[in-house]
Formats: C-alpha cells, sequence, structure tokens
C-alpha cells in the first residue's frame, strides 16, 4: 500500500512543476523533440534535461532517440486528465473569487 502512495505522489510531484506542466502541455499535440520545446520554454537545456528525467523517471513520458535528437511523448495520457481538472479548480476559485470581489464593491 505504502508503495502505491509513494507512486502517486510521485506523480502528483511530476506535474505539479511549472516547467514540467508546461512541457506536457506540449507534448499534449504529440511528441516533440528537445529542439523544438528549449525555444518555447526558454529554458536551458540542462534545466529542461532536468524537468523531462523527472518526467520519465516518474513514468509519464518516453523518450525515443534518433540520431542526436531526443524526442519525448506522454506515456499515459491520463495525465492530461490531471492538469485539465487542475484547471477547472482554478477557473472555479477565479469565478468564485470575482463574484466575491463583486458582492464588495456593490457594498462599497
Amino acid at each position: 500500500m505504502q508503495d502505491i502512495v509513494v507512486r502517486k505522489a510521485m506523480v502528483l510531484k511530476a506535474v505539479s512543476q511549472p516547467t514540467r506542466m508546461q512541457i506536457l502541455e506540449l507534448l499534449r499535440q504529440g511528441e516533440r523533440c528537445v529542439c523544438e520545446i528549449i525555444p518555447v520554454l526558454k529554458e536551458e537545456q540542462s534545466n529542461l534535461s532536468k524537468h523531462l528525467a523527472f518526467l520519465r523517471h516518474a513514468g509519464i513520458v518516453d523518450l525515443r532517440k534518433e540520431g542526436a535528437s531526443n524526442y519525448y511523448s506522454v506515456r499515459h495520457p491520463e495525465v492530461f486528465q490531471i492538469l485539465d481538472l487542475a484547471q477547472e479548480i482554478v477557473k472555479n476559485e477565479i469565478t468564485t473569487s470575482a463574484r466575491m470581489l463583486k458582492r464588495l464593491k456593490v457594498k462599497s
């Protein structure tokens, strides 16, 4: 049981970091070469490599090597459900906050 909890925590930790979230959003459209990811995220290659290694270790992405190029893809598309649920929570929280702010303005 403890092993399963640790693995679930690792998946959540992997997707909870902003750069890794951005990587996953890029991979939502399909496999990408690292050379395509670097300019979009404006990250140093060494930093990006660490994040991709973390995602691989968590079992979320796969690596395919072709010559000198490394291509990454999402191993488990269910990870996008996690990201979508997080976005929905954020959207609901923003909507709630906006309603509260509107009520404060009405009272003033």
